[in-house]
């Protein structure tokens, strides 16, 4: 038994591809220089990006460097008292004061630019004082604890000979104020709990829309969830799995067909699927 999934599908025809080395006409691949995980430039940004609210980012900032004291106190706890620290704890305790400079230039950056951040290391190293390995180890501490999104990308390039190459170029970058940083902020810092009846307008919202796709073909529901040249690839792949389930669908066994939830820097991942006898 297989299992074809619309998810699965894309992972490996867009965002999970791992970019092949293309064969010129003497058989010699040519090197390509494109991370995993790494996105063309272009072709996502306009989902990624998102202006910040008024005051967003000073919000950010300010509970940043917040963190950035509690994760002191928390290592003192622990060489103290020999209190043993969660996951979480001990992620707050990697935050460096680099790390918060390095944040702060990226919200400086997300408010001029009304969310598009984009710059190089390079950019980072000088207009923070850092160096480039010094930036490289905040931007990961900051995306393990939550503070930042990224997504790796990279770019065609036309150069001489048969087929295009890729490069990789500038990552892109969201910055959020994690669920997981909440409880160590002190209560003022905190955002208000949404009223009960909101609550319930909500949860009720999320189950009308998760039985409204549950009634949606695999193609249909790609076109719910994405928009211009994503949107037609993943019209395509949804097809695809449409025409299988039809086809199985002829058997005298009864097959299994589902809708999974959950599309994902930073997020959720959105399946369609069936299980499949493999040709």
């Amino acid at each position: 038994m297989g299992t074809h999934t619309l998810s699965s599908a894309l992972v490996s025809a867009l965002a999970g591809q791992k970019i092949s080395q293309r064969k010129t006409k003497s058989g010699a691949p040519h090197r390509t220089r494109v991370l995993r995980n790494s996105l063309e430039a272009g072709t996502f940004e306009h989902a990624f990006f998102v202006p910040p609210a008024q005051g967003e980012t000073d919000r950010i900032l300010r509970a940043t460097r917040r963190i950035l004291d509690a994760g002191r106190q928390l290592r003192s706890e622990a060489r103290r008292d020999g209190r043993i620290l969660t996951t979480v704890e001990r992620r707050l305790t990697t935050l460096t004061s680099a790390s918060v400079r390095v944040l702060e230039e990226i919200l400086t950056l997300s408010r001029l630019n009304g969310g598009r951040v984009f710059p190089s290391y390079d950019h980072l190293a000088q207009a923070t004082g850092l160096g480039r390995a010094t930036v490289a180890r905040a931007l990961t501490i900051l995306e393990a604890i939550g503070f930042l999104v990224r997504q790796r990308r990279f770019r065609r390039i036309e150069t001489d000979g048969p087929g295009p190459r890729y490069k990789q170029t500038s990552n892109a970058y969201r910055a959020i104020l994690p669920r997981a940083v909440l409880a160590y902020l002190p209560r003022w810092m905190r955002p208000a709990p949404l009223p009960d009846d909101e609550v319930q307008r909500q949860t009720e919202q999320a189950k009308d829309m998760d039985q409204m796709r549950s009634q949606l073909s695999c193609r249909e529901l790609a076109e719910t969830i994405a928009d211009g040249p994503l949107a037609k690839a993943l019209a395509r792949l949804g097809a695809a799995l449409d025409r299988k389930q039809s086809e199985y669908q002829k058997d005298t066994q009864q097959l299994p067909y589902s809708f999974d939830q959950g599309f994902a820097a930073g997020a959720n991942q959105l399946e369609c699927g069936s299980s499949i006898n493999p040709t």
